[in-house]
């Protein structure tokens, strides 16, 4: 009944202009979304904006921002196939990239075709130490997208390429297959480089392993008031003879 009494006072917070879109609200409001909503409130509460919680989160972060490298770390191990294209028009030619187990070694070569799987180090033929890479650039900063012709003025391109520079202005191009294969390889690169990972998916990532580890470390104290400074000290012993040499 409480969830029902919810649904309606929420649908009509919205003030809808007709009793379709209020069903509309309604529908929208399921059971699965009251809860969300409700976890997500108790999240923003105040005792979750104590000095002691916000603490533990920053003590925290840097452990789920460790195991979001090694994701992405892995997924560059794994490796993408990319799609070679050309600034007149889309040619069906595909080439393969790869990070080595030691994150050493990008291993990359072209292929006849799109591949059902990963491809074997030893079947490609190139290969680029890590240690070699002076920069990564994306966007318009990629000397592929700074060339005339349809790949300078294609949007949706220009948002998924990304170079490595090494040496002195020698390059790999790349152009992702799609938003999620972008911001893994930029946080895989940077990671590799030392930098901050930036990308949207990090943001998300970092959100939501961290709301989930906090809640798991708070489970015990539900319904427990957090007090905003730690409990005195009490004052010491008038002696100590309850402690005993035991050697």
């Amino acid at each position: 009944m409480q969830v029902v009494r919810e649904q309606i006072t929420r649908a009509l917070t919205v003030k809808p202009n007709s009793l379709d879109q209020f069903k509309s609200r309604l529908q929208n409001l399921s059971y699965t979304e009251i809860l969300k909503i409700r976890q997500s409130e108790r999240m923003n509460q105040e005792d979750f904006q104590s000095r002691p919680i916000l603490e533990l989160r920053e003590k925290i972060q840097p452990e789920i921002m460790e195991l979001i490298k090694q994701q992405r770390l892995n997924r560059l191990c794994e490796g993408t196939c990319f799609r070679k294209i050309s600034s007149r028009r889309r040619q069906d030619k595909f080439w393969y990239c790869r990070l080595s187990p030691n994150h050493k070694v990008l291993h990359y070569g072209d292929l006849e075709e799109s591949p059902q799987g990963e491809v074997p180090h030893d079947s490609l033929q190139d290969k680029l130490p890590v240690a070699d890479i002076k920069a990564v650039v994306t966007g318009k900063d990629c000397p592929h997208m700074k060339e005339k012709g349809a790949l300078k003025q294609n949007k949706e391109v220009l948002e998924l390429a990304f170079s490595i520079l090494y040496e002195s202005d020698e390059y790999l191009n790349f152009i992702a297959p799609d938003k999620h294969e972008y911001c893994m390889w930029t946080d895989g690169l940077n990671a590799l480089l030392g930098k901050e990972m930036t990308s949207e998916f990090t943001r998300s990532d970092l959100d939501t392993l961290l709301n989930m580890e906090m809640k798991l470390r708070l489970l015990d104290l539900e319904n427990i008031q957090i007090p905003e400074a730690p409990p005195p000290i009490p004052k010491e012993p008038s002696n100590y003879d309850f402690v005993y040499d035991c050697n």
